[in-house]
């Protein structure tokens, strides 16, 4: 990405008006640049993929730093411990989240498979709870994780639930690559598979996002029915065929599903 010109976000960003603040909104896009692929980066790069000008990204590196979420090694700067601070923020603002680890914890045993619940963020799903029994995938999960939600079963549970208007406008802005050679990347054919997920209530995905991984979830709701995260176990396809995980593993996970939803209090 090119730095910016004008030291500003993406000119598609959303703006409330007045109620924005640019200043704060840089300095997230500096945080948001760093990641698996790049943990330590010089000010140059991370002017870069934050699409700030060197100066700009400069002064919000050196305010990260002075508040601790941001340490300095000669040139280049990563983030510290302290960051995770803003992720469970959110986590002990929904203490939902604790509630429900006993009953996954609970699901794992009996399954014998990890799980994982998530929310829906924008076009993704962001993980905010995970029991592993054995690693599955090749992509690193942890809580805070994001995952395209077209092509996951948790993404697709909560994709069900929303409008006709909202699902299609996140299906026609979504990057519909082929991560497999199963992968649906048809918009009609996928649009018509979360809709008999929305008919069934829980959603089977098959060696869509990474070979030999099978995943089925069931949606968590609230005390009006509105769907608000998603759990799912997830398994290998040479120990478990799709068939059998249904078969096997879908009366639990919605039993699990439904207890965590009744410790719902709005």
């Amino acid at each position: 990405m090119t730095p910016a010109t004008n030291d500003t976000p993406d000119a598609t960003d959303k703006k409330p008006g007045d109620s924005y603040v640019q200043s704060f909104a840089r300095g997230l896009a500096v945080v948001k640049a760093f990641n698996a692929t790049r943990p330590a980066q010089t000010l140059s790069e991370v002017a870069q993929a934050s699409g700030l000008t060197r100066a700009g990204a400069r002064r919000i590196l050196l305010t990260l730093e002075a508040l601790g979420y941001v340490r300095s090694e000669g040139r280049l700067f990563r983030l510290t411990p302290r960051i995770l601070d803003l992720g469970f923020s959110y986590l002990t603002s929904m203490p939902l989240w604790n509630l429900a680890e006993p009953f996954m914890e609970a699901l794992v045993q009996q399954v014998q498979e990890s799980s994982s619940a998530s929310v829906l963020d924008g076009d993704d799903i962001v993980y905010v709870l995970r029991v592993p029994v054995r690693k599955v995938m090749s992509i690193n999960l942890s809580i805070g994780s994001r995952l395209p939600a077209w092509c996951t079963s948790m993404g697709r549970v909560m994709l069900s639930a929303l409008s006709d208007d909202e699902l299609d406008a996140i299906l026609r802005r979504a990057d519909l690559r082929q991560h497999t050679g199963r992968t649906v990347t048809d918009i009609d054919t996928l649009r018509a598979r979360i809709l008999d997920v929305r008919a069934k209530g829980w959603a089977l995905v098959d060696q869509e996002l990474e070979e030999g991984l099978i995943s089925i979830a069931a949606p968590i709701r609230n005390r009006g029915g509105q769907v608000i995260a998603a759990m799912n176990v997830s398994g290998q396809a040479n120990r478990t065929s799709a068939a059998e995980m249904e078969a096997k593993f879908l009366a639990p996970l919605q039993q699990a599903a439904q207890k965590i939803s009744q410790m719902v209090v709005v």
